[in-house]
């Protein structure tokens, strides 16, 4: 499938906990302060905990606040597993076929709802949902354009280039990339994001650096950070 819109895309990362939803709860603002009606997904979520009946994901909550239009959870969400860890293990403890074609189905939802989608990914980019998918398989189904976030850390570089090579060889379109810091330490990150921008087809789209806010806060002050006009 093809979505031909100009305000769709996956956010895929590097690696896991390096700011993938950070940066998608940042773009989903953005584009609604440029008036752009806005909806978060992440279709595969592993880690959940029961609150007044219901469950509940950081991830998803955190894409649901910064989302303009709502929706309900099988289309924001359509699989919320409770334990975390690995999504293809959680998936056969918790007895769910996560199913790739129910995803697109919820994406198509969402469309109909919003006039700019943001899927977020689970992990890196070729993290395994069963024995014979994983979420390469998912960002390929949805044939979107795809924002990488690079968590700025020791590595990132090496990362960085292998997920572009990956994102490639599955025929999809590197729209730009966002620099994410993740480790306030590290020495030279201006120097490591200056190898990316070299070697990267794709632009940067902003870099983030360490944000000591709560957790409400953090996306509003993201966004700033932010310049949607790289993208095409």
């Amino acid at each position: 499938m093809s979505a031909l819109r100009p305000h769709d895309y996956f956010v895929t990362g590097t690696d896991t906990e390096i700011g993938k939803t950070l940066v998608s709860s940042a773009l989903l603002l953005a584009l609604s302060r440029r008036g752009t009606r806005s909806l978060g997904m992440k279709p595969i979520a592993a880690g959940a905990v029961l609150q007044d009946g219901v469950w509940h994901n950081d991830d998803v909550d955190s894409l649901v606040q910064a989302s303009d239009v709502k929706a309900p959870q099988h289309i924001v969400c359509p699989y919320l597993m409770q334990t975390p860890a690995a999504p293809h293990i959680v998936a056969q403890r918790e007895q769910i076929d996560i199913s790739l074609p129910q995803i697109v189905d919820a994406y198509q939802q969402a469309m109909q709802l919003a006039d700019a989608v943001i899927v977020e990914g689970v992990g890196g980019f070729c993290v395994p949902l069963d024995d014979r998918h994983d979420t390469a398989d998912m960002a390929q189904v949805l044939n979107l354009p795809v924002i990488m976030v690079v968590g700025i850390r020791l590595g990132c570089i090496n990362h960085a280039l292998l997920t572009a090579q990956a994102i490639a060889a599955r025929g999809l379109r590197l729209a730009g990339w966002v620099a994410n810091i993740v480790d306030a330490q590290m020495l030279y990150p201006d120097e490591n994001i200056a190898a990316l921008r070299d070697r990267l087809s794709a632009p940067l789209l902003g870099c983030i650096p360490r944000l000591n806010l709560e957790d409400t806060q953090k996306a509003h002050a993201a966004a700033a950070y932010l310049d949607l006009n790289f993208l095409k």
